[in-house]
């Protein structure tokens, strides 16, 4: 960071790349370092987190605030998703942003736009599987988001543990120039992964969500001991289905970079990943899983 005057004011937030690329043109001449935070809005604390990171380490961060459609494959879905625009760039500057991006859905995606940008390989499991096209519209918006921003670097979640993986292969192979950071999952007191879909689950389905995250830590220690991942997935599922999830959609001991299945911990990091359905809300999680004594 460089010794830089105070941020202008921008109580308001941008909607067009024009307007975007105005201010953060200005920070370039004076070579300033610019951090972006993605979101899609209901800010809660693991973006405020998310913000805080980039603040101490740049001089200006920029939080987009963008419900992206092309990346829900159920219509209800993207519905039901919290929209409260007003506070999420109060919360934004309270937490040290400087600027917050909030661009239409006609802006980002105007008449005859016709660009996908896939990310092979990746894409393929695991969250890929069960949302079909999710990750053509995370990488197309992403891309698009990287720059039109031109960040020196932008950070995301460890709770959307592939789509991190993602952003960090497009942003390679597409030669953007920005570093992708992430940033631990913030947790509730009782473990539950921080999440705008949170607010949907009951007060009951509440205090068994928090099962997740119990179910995952368990396993995690086990597959750091040398258990077969099968095994341990396979306990995994059952205890959370006998703590009440509707049901399971996979949990799985990954390779941590590649996301290649593991047959049981062996040199190389893993993750142990998980997404579950409860109450109508699905929630996903994984921790690392390292060799025991490491």
């Amino acid at each position: 960071m460089t010794e830089t005057a105070a941020s202008p004011t921008f109580a308001e937030p941008m909607r067009t790349v024009a307007d975007l690329r105005g201010p953060i043109a200005a920070w370039r001449r004076d070579g300033l370092r610019v951090g972006l935070v993605p979101t899609m809005g209901a800010l809660h604390d693991g973006h405020l987190t998310l913000i805080r990171h980039l603040a101490g380490q740049c001089d200006r961060v920029v939080v987009s605030v963008f419900v992206n459609p092309t990346q829900f494959n159920d219509p209800a879905d993207l519905a039901a998703y919290p929209r409260r625009e007003a506070d999420d760039v109060a919360a934004a500057l309270g937490a040290g942003a400087d600027l917050v991006y909030a661009p239409t859905a006609e802006a980002m995606y105007p008449a005859g736009f016709a660009t996908t940008v896939l990310v092979h390989g990746l894409t393929d499991r695991l969250e890929g599987a069960h949302r079909p096209g999710h990750f053509d519209g995370v990488a197309t918006v992403v891309t698009k988001l990287l720059t039109q921003a031109s960040p020196d670097v932008a950070a995301f979640g460890e709770k959307d543990y592939q789509q991190l993986l993602v952003i960090r292969r497009l942003a390679a192979d597409l030669d953007l120039g920005v570093e992708i950071q992430g940033v631990a999952t913030v947790r509730e007191a009782d473990g539950l992964a921080l999440s705008s879909r949170n607010q949907h689950l009951s007060a009951a389905a509440r205090a068994t969500a928090a099962q997740l995250y119990q179910a995952l830590a368990q396993g995690a220690e086990r597959a750091a001991a040398g258990e077969a991942a099968l095994v341990v997935a396979t306990d995994v599922e059952a205890a959370l289905l006998d703590a009440g999830f509707d049901g399971v959609d996979y949990v799985t001991l990954a390779d941590a970079e590649t996301l290649d299945p593991m047959v049981r911990l062996g040199d190389r990091p893993g993750r142990l990943l998980a997404a579950a359905r409860l109450n109508g809300v699905r929630l996903i999680d994984n921790l690392p899983v390292v060799r025991a004594g490491t």
